[in-house]
């Protein structure tokens, strides 16, 4: 069995209570700080977004919030969300001038560099996420990942119970009650299988495209539903 598809096997074998046991362990309770949906506009925030996280992002949001997108986004104030509008290309991996082939899509960013979809409550405290009920799994589970196999991290790891990392948060260390322990390690479960199904189709539909740079844009994205431009449309030949 390939390497992808026995670390797929281990995260479909995760126990859900042992994983809440390890969320009990290290504790949690957001605080609403903001800190996991904010960045800069020298070190954007970065975070996975899934092709159909994607759509559904862009059909759950008005288009009021197609505003806070920097990137010269399609839909105009009063229309739905385009693509570019939610998300654009991983940066990691591609050259200094942005241009190249990356595997991933990142949630799209404002100006400032904080998620396009955040907004921040009364001088700067207590901010909201816009799209809260149709967030990606990545910011469900955030700060937690689950250690499938040996996996890589994505992020400095400040704790780790079992499988289960934690990664810097302020809301580390307090009571969090069984029934959301359980429901936060469902989800990260169900996070963990999906980035494996997500890696394995990357994998298997991969081609190559030639130079990136030849596409408009300058940059290709190899998601799982095959090689797409920055703007989430398919190549011709993809």
């Amino acid at each position: 069995m390939a390497e992808l598809e026995t670390e797929l096997a281990a995260a479909r074998e995760l126990s859900v209570p042992a994983l809440a046991d390890a969320v009990e362990a290290i504790g949690f309770e957001c605080t609403r700080c903001g800190a996991c949906c904010k960045g800069s506009e020298a070190d954007p925030h970065t975070a996975t977004v899934f092709p159909d996280e994607v759509r559904r992002l862009a059909e759950a949001a008005d288009g009021g919030r197609s505003s806070a997108a920097g990137d010269g986004s399609s839909a105009d104030a009063d229309g739905p969300l385009g693509w570019r509008d939610v998300a654009r290309p991983m940066p990691f991996g591609l050259d200094d001038d942005g241009s190249g082939e990356t595997f991933e899509w990142a949630l799209q960013t404002a100006p400032c560099g904080d998620c396009a979809f955040y907004e921040d409550g009364p001088d700067g405290a207590g901010g909201t996420c816009t799209v809260y009920a149709d967030r990606p799994l990545i910011c469900e589970t955030y700060p937690f990942s689950v250690d499938v196999a040996g996996s890589t991290p994505m992020g400095a790891v400040v704790e780790s119970v079992g499988p289960v990392r934690a990664h810097e948060c302020e809301g580390l260390g307090r009571d969090i009650d069984r029934p959301a322990a359980e429901a936060l390690a469902e989800t990260l479960k169900r996070r963990a299988v999906r980035e494996l199904e997500e890696a394995i189709a990357v994998r298997d539909v991969y081609a190559p495209v030639g130079d990136p740079t030849d596409v408009e844009g300058g940059v290709v994205v190899h998601d799982s539903e095959g090689a797409k431009r920055a703007d989430g449309t398919r190549l011709p030949d993809a």
